[in-house]
């Protein structure tokens, strides 16, 4: 089966073309993608009406790219998947409403995929990674521990109880001076850096439950770099403090991750496989720290590529060809959502807000 695939839910415009076919480096036919980086870099974040009237601009332009990649005309499809929510809601709306229309003029099937449950299952289309699996999903908006079980089947353990992950690192890099987005020139700074100069909190380290929060350690940051004299500061000194950032943030996620497998090998004996994906997911220091613990506790570790861990259509093109193989399929009374748990059994955590 092939499907096209469109992601409109933050700042990255794109579509894509995936088949479902034995062949793993063939399966994503063709795709397009148009940032908003630096539409959005001036305002230092991202500016929900310039997000939409450019998903606007750009969205029938790169489904025609990503057809043409593919080499095959309307005919050749067997749906069209787009991100239903979660997200900034104005972009939601115009992917939806593009994918309804290809599907009503085409008569063919509409999928409306989760933009989370994308990420949960990108490692289904590049590792044919078999269920169930833990899954760390880290990005600018969510940080969150789950247990994916089947399609549109997730158990959540754990969530942050005050910002994402790549929301923190945003705000480092604002605070340092370093530009929007923040996750790439932290890393790039970290290299140079002497981690261990700087003592950092590790949040929620030690406790109980599978919970994040960074709120505290973007503090500290700030404590550190006004003991300085403020930014902009020494070039060495940056370095330092996104090294000493970047390993604490590791450290965190390293721990909440530890107890999210004790809890998911109760449910699941047989667990061996750690899936983190998600933004955040293409910095390789993270990785790095993440593939240490797994190695300790005999969990193997699985990423997409890094090209895959932030935003994209391939991702939802895949997860859409998955709920329709399960019957999974939507009506054009589907309505978008900002808001969209996997897991909507899941208790709420205090002040996780658009988190949860």
């Amino acid at each position: 089966m092939i499907f096209l695939g469109i992601e409109t839910s933050c700042d990255e415009t794109a579509a894509a073309v995936v088949n479902d076919g034995n062949d793993q480096t063939a399966r994503i036919m063709g795709q397009a993608i148009a940032s908003q980086v630096d539409e959005h870099r001036p305002f230092g974040g991202i500016v929900p009406e310039v997000a939409a009237r450019s998903h606007l601009q750009h969205l029938d332009g790169l489904i025609t790219q990503a057809m043409n990649e593919a080499e095959i005309g309307w005919a050749d499809l067997d749906g069209v998947a787009v991100t239903g929510g979660p997200g900034l809601i104005g972009g939601v709306i115009v992917g939806v409403m593009a994918a309804k229309s290809i599907a009503l003029v085409h008569d063919l099937p509409f999928v409306a995929v989760n933009h989370l449950e994308g990420h949960a299952l990108t490692v289904r289309l590049t590792d044919d990674l078999p269920f169930p699996y833990l899954l760390l999903l880290v990005s600018g908006g969510h940080c969150q521990l789950l247990i994916v079980e089947d399609v549109d089947r997730y158990v959540r353990l754990g969530t942050t109880i005050d910002d994402a992950l790549g929301e923190a690192f945003d705000k480092v890099a604002k605070m340092l001076k370093l530009g929007y987005p923040g996750g790439p020139p932290v890393e790039r700074a970290a290299r140079a850096g002497d981690a261990a100069r700087f003592d950092l909190p590790r949040p929620m380290k030690g406790r109980e439950g599978c919970h994040f929060s960074f709120s505290g350690l973007k503090t500290a940051v700030k404590h550190k770099v006004d003991a300085l004299g403020g930014a902009p500061l020494s070039e060495q000194d940056t370095a330092d403090l996104c090294a000493a950032f970047q390993a604490a943030a590791g450290d965190a996620l390293a721990d909440r991750c530890a107890n999210a497998i004790t809890e998911f090998r109760t449910r699941h004996p047989q667990g061996r496989d750690l899936v983190v994906s998600g933004g955040v997911a293409a910095n390789q220091a993270i990785r790095g720290r993440l593939q240490e613990m797994c190695a300790t506790l005999d969990m193997a570790f699985t990423a997409p590529p890094v090209a895959l861990c932030t935003d994209n259509a391939a991702m939802i093109a895949w997860a859409g060809l998955e709920r329709y193989r399960h019957g999974l399929v939507d009506g054009f009374d589907f309505a978008p959502r900002p808001r969209w748990p996997l897991d909507p059994d899941a208790a709420p955590a205090a002040f996780a807000g658009v988190k949860a």
